[in-house]
């Protein structure tokens, strides 16, 4: 065959392959889309704004506390609460689950403190980081962290595991030295595990940070959740929960999803 005819029996697969790369593009707004209309039609057959507000009545409120300063306020304290505990909990997860990972004493011993902690309940440790350490700040860190450490361990570990020993064995033969194997032999492999143990980390750590501000803090989108819920002012509860899930939907998109890219090309 040809470069000619070779060329032409190839052209077309182009275009096909980007109309399916377009069509699956299409499919999250459309869903998004379609999950706007069903919450606007439950409102309006409902026909109860109090109690199921529509997204006109939410996106109002929105407008209201955004003009009135209280939403990037109470937001950005959670935001720092979050980002405190989220920081906390990985780098000491982290710590936990390679060096069980790697040693296998470590892991017998701390196999039964990992199933003790998953197992703790959020609200038991947020009400003892309260009584033991008092109404601030340290306590409600704390508290998420602790709540976020073995989930991280416990993925960590797995991937700590799951090193290939074979690249160690070369670097050794190589005299590579120890921050060189760490940069290029250790991290790469356990980077899926990292971001795996931060995407589930970060959706499970703004949650428990909205209780603990509920329970003992006097700011934060966790507050103004309890205040408007304690005037049955759904549209403000709805307002400031989807606030905060943009932020974090925005931290995949801008963070995570780059970082990936970024951590898997050597994989290519």
């Amino acid at each position: 065959m040809s470069a000619t005819e070779l060329a032409a029996a190839v052209a077309p697969a182009r275009p096909e392959r980007v109309r399916r790369f377009e069509a699956r593009r299409l499919r999250a707004p459309l869903s998004v889309l379609l999950l706007l209309g069903l919450w606007a039609g439950t409102a309006w057959l409902l026909a109860a704004p109090r109690l199921f507000p529509g997204p006109a009545s939410v996106l109002e409120a929105v407008v209201r506390e955004l003009v009135a300063g209280e939403l990037l306020f109470h937001l950005g304290w959670t935001l720092l609460r979050v980002a405190a505990a989220f920081a906390l909990a990985m780098l000491v997860g982290a710590a936990i689950g390679i060096a069980m990972g790697r040693v296998a004493v470590l892991d017998d011993l701390g196999r039964p403190w990992l199933l003790f902690f998953l197992n703790l309940p959020a609200l038991v440790t947020i009400v003892l980081c309260y009584v033991w350490i008092g109404l601030v700040e340290a306590a409600a860190v704390i508290a998420v962290a602790i709540n976020k450490i073995p989930n991280v361990a416990v993925t960590v570990r797995e991937g700590a595991r799951a090193l290939d020993k074979s690249l160690f064995e070369m670097a050794r033969v190589f005299a590579v030295p120890r921050l060189a194997v760490l940069e290029h032999v250790v991290l790469p492999q356990l980077a899926p595990y990292f971001l795996a143990a931060a995407r589930s980390g970060l959706a499970l750590v703004w949650k428990i940070v909205l209780v603990v501000e509920l329970l003992g803090r006097p700011n934060g989108v966790g507050f103004q959740i309890h205040s408007a819920f304690q005037l049955f002012d759904v549209a403000t509860v709805l307002a400031y929960a989807l606030a905060f899930m943009g932020v974090v939907q925005l931290v995949e998109w801008l963070g995570f999803q780059p970082l990936q890219r970024r951590l898997e090309r050597w994989r290519r």
